[in-house]
């Protein structure tokens, strides 16, 4: 037996001794699993939670013009792309709505991801389940709720 960072962990989901398992999730480490496992609960989550949205790509480092939000290509409005707690991302609406007027299936929230600073540098979208927030608590909805195309002319 060697030192304790020369265990291999078993995989939480196929019970697989591997090199490629690891804690997984970005808040809260949802569970030690391997690199196949943790892809396809991913994806399982993201189908389930409309997490379809493909990641911004990465700005350069270099490049100093004010970076604007993208739009959506079906409706034109502006659209926050965010990473999800499983490395997922999913395309959110730009402004909080009180969780009445948004239906359960597309409340999301932002959370700070921890940091040494207490200003916030970066977020991570949470899904809003379990227990459901008060009526007037404010939630951002999942842009697929708000996207209305637009209608070219006939």
């Amino acid at each position: 037996m060697g030192a304790l960072g020369d265990q291999e962990w078993l995989c939480h989901r196929c019970g697989e001794a591997s090199p490629t398992v690891r804690d997984r999730g970005r808040i809260d480490l949802m569970a030690k699993l391997c690199e196949t496992c943790w892809n396809t609960l991913a994806n399982e989550m993201a189908e389930a939670d409309g997490a379809t949205a493909a990641p911004r790509p990465e700005p350069d480092p270099d490049d100093v013009t004010l970076i604007e939000p993208p739009r959506c290509p079906e409706c034109g409005s502006l659209i926050r792309i965010c990473p999800t707690i499983y490395d997922r991302w999913v395309s959110l609406a730009m402004m909080e709505l009180p969780a009445k007027d948004v239906p359960e299936a597309f409340r999301w929230r932002l959370m700070a991801l921890p940091t040494r600073s207490p200003i916030p540098a970066d977020f991570v979208a949470v899904r809003v389940r379990g227990i459901d927030p008060l009526p007037g608590e404010p939630v951002v909805p999942a842009h697929s709720m708000m996207c209305v195309p637009e209608w070219g002319e006939p």
